[in-house]
């Protein structure tokens, strides 16, 4: 392997491990993690779009939403699947598909919430930096599923 193609991989595993630092501090709960993985000083610039919120710019309203995200959601785990890097110069983008398990506050005599699965296809945007790579965007929309479609339809017999 000649010395370019030894740089690749090596800048496409960091940003796999940057990609996947995201998912963990989010599963942890754990806001200055999260919040350490954005690029810092691009108040205007970085964006992030939840499944069914609207656009969110500037690095404040992005970790706000993070924030309200860990302070709703009592159990989170992401199971990546379809990961890949594609990069150019100083900007990587991973994508993915987020098997998600998550459980809210719990109810009446239960230590947790119920379980809810769900798939959502992402987009995150890297840039490199002199403290690794950080993320500039992130965009996850959700997978519709055969249940999710009208249940009013009759299925012939």
């Amino acid at each position: 392997m000649n010395e370019e193609h030894a740089q690749a991989a090596a800048d496409i595993a960091e940003v796999e491990a940057a990609n996947t630092a995201f998912y963990e501090a989010l599963e942890r709960g754990d806001y200055d993690e999260l919040s350490d993985r954005w690029l810092p000083g691009e108040d205007l610039t970085v964006s992030c779009v939840h499944p069914g919120w609207p656009v969110l710019t500037g690095r404040g309203d992005v970790l706000r939403s993070y924030a309200l995200i860990m302070a709703n959601t009592e159990y989170i785990q992401f199971f990546l699947t379809d990961v890949n890097v594609s990069m150019t110069g100083d900007t990587a983008l991973v994508t993915c598909t987020e098997n998600i398990l998550s459980g809210g506050p719990a109810e009446e005599g239960n230590a947790l919430g119920p379980l809810v699965g769900q798939l959502v296809v992402a987009t995150n945007m890297f840039r490199r930096t002199a403290d690794g790579w950080k993320l500039w965007s992130h965009h996850g929309s959700p997978v519709l599923t055969d249940s999710d479609e009208d249940d009013d339809e009759e299925t012939p017999s």
